[in-house]
């Protein structure tokens, strides 16, 4: 009995260790945006610079790392024969394993307005360690185990928006199954069985449109959990298992909603709307509207596209204008407000910033990362330019095992010592 004992904790001790290092989703653990590992400060394209491949296709999509592996999607131009594609390279030396195509065989939003900003691959996948589940926008739901093999392939919608500006939710996993904000596609969220890639679940409603943020989930003291997610005008909180709705208020963020809602144990936290039109502290809980009874506070402070970084108290991050934030999560306030200088013109910063050994790391899609640590000021440590690539950065990075990896529309980039 006892040798049993010890054989399972070794199994669970091993699989722990195993994932350790992994960066699963979007901003990572829980999109929790923060890695303890130490990585680079400062980098070239001669310095600190472990590897580089080139990509054959441009996107806005975050790399994800599983156990020695980093993935991500690219859009693959092509004359009448464009596709998307899954590739997944060595994460120590930058070799490619495999490659998956989803070809286009379906009328895609044309390329113009915000499309030509982020492009067809904006939604960066998730893995559970054993699988990895890809959104393509209207080229649909996939899992793909960790060799490149197809599992399933689910169809979530080719609805035609009157704006056209393209898929960014990423998605986000939940017990057995998949969570895909779906409003671009069929202006519904949906839940997907992981194994067979059937539905479970659909909510849909007209309030989804111009929704692009990832929800997350909340789990309370209780063991209750949530699916939070923020719509135009109101925060919902869903049955994970169920779609159905537990509670919503209302909210400052008018129009358009960008950034993924921040979870901080029942509190959540959203910004975003229309030229950044506010911010919002909720806590979960409640039951149909609670605006009067679990509002914690308002504020005019936001970001318009980035996800902000909570860190001891405090938001972080710098906007699509190129203003450096910090904000205070007792009350929205601002804390400093700056321009960010050697910036290139235009919107230059579309990625979410991450917390990384202590300082903070915000890739601009044009003007390299700026590192600085958080506090009172902004007073950047460093910033890193890739000389040699001059397309779009627009992915937020990951962290595994004491490397920072960065996408732009050219290539993959591994940071370390």
């Amino acid at each position: 009995m006892l040798r049993s004992l010890i054989a399972s904790l070794f199994v669970c001790l091993s699989i722990f260790v195993s994932n350790a290092d992994d960066w699963p989703a979007f901003l990572g653990p829980d999109g929790a945006a923060r890695s303890g590992d130490s990585v680079p400060t400062t980098w070239t394209d001669t310095e600190n610079l472990a590897w580089k491949v080139d990509l054959p296709g441009s996107g806005s999509s975050s790399p994800i790392i599983v156990g020695d592996r980093v993935i991500v999607t690219c859009y693959v131009s092509g004359n009448g024969d464009g596709k998307r594609q899954v590739l997944c390279f060595d994460k120590n030396t930058g070799k490619e394993e495999w490659s998956v195509d989803f070809p286009i065989d379906y009328r895609e939003d044309g390329y113009q307005g915000y499309i030509t900003e982020h492009g067809y691959a904006s939604n960066t996948p998730v893995t559970d360690g054993q699988d990895v589940y890809v959104f393509l926008g209207k080229g649909g739901v996939h899992s793909i185990t960790l060799d490149g093999k197809k599992n399933w392939s689910v169809d979530v919608g080719k609805e035609s928006s009157n704006r056209q500006w393209g898929s960014a939710a990423s998605l986000v996993l939940f017990e057995d199954t998949v969570i895909v904000n779906a409003a671009e596609e069929a202006k519904a969220i949906i839940s997907i069985d992981k194994t067979t890639g059937k539905e479970r679940w659909r909510q849909e409603a007209g309030m989804l449109e111009l929704t692009y943020g990832t929800p997350r989930i909340v789990t309370r003291s209780g063991g209750d959990q949530e699916l939070v997610i923020s719509v135009p005008g109101e925060l919902w909180s869903l049955h994970p298992s169920t779609g159905k709705l537990k509670w919503y208020a209302k909210s400052p963020m008018t129009g358009n909603v960008s950034p993924s809602v921040i979870v901080d144990g029942e509190t959540v936290y959203s910004f975003g709307g229309y030229r950044a039109s506010g911010s919002i502290a909720v806590k979960a809980g409640g039951d149909q509207d609670v605006t009067d009874t679990h509002v914690l506070w308002e504020n005019q402070s936001s970001s318009y596209v980035a996800t902000p970084l909570l860190h001891d108290g405090r938001f972080y991050w710098i906007d699509d204008r190129g203003i450096a934030y910090c904000t205070s999560a007792k009350d929205g306030e601002v804390v400093y407000k700056e321009r960010v200088g050697n910036l290139q013109s235009g919107r230059p910063v579309y990625a979410s910033p991450v917390l990384v050994g202590g300082n903070i790391y915000v890739v601009t899609r044009k003007s390299g990362t700026f590192v600085y640590s958080p506090g009172d000021k902004f007073e950047p440590i460093a910033q890193n330019v890739f000389a040699n690539d001059e397309t779009d950065f627009n992915a937020s990075p990951a962290v595994s095992d004491g490397k920072i990896y960065l996408r732009s529309n050219q290539a993959l980039y591994c940071v370390a010592d």
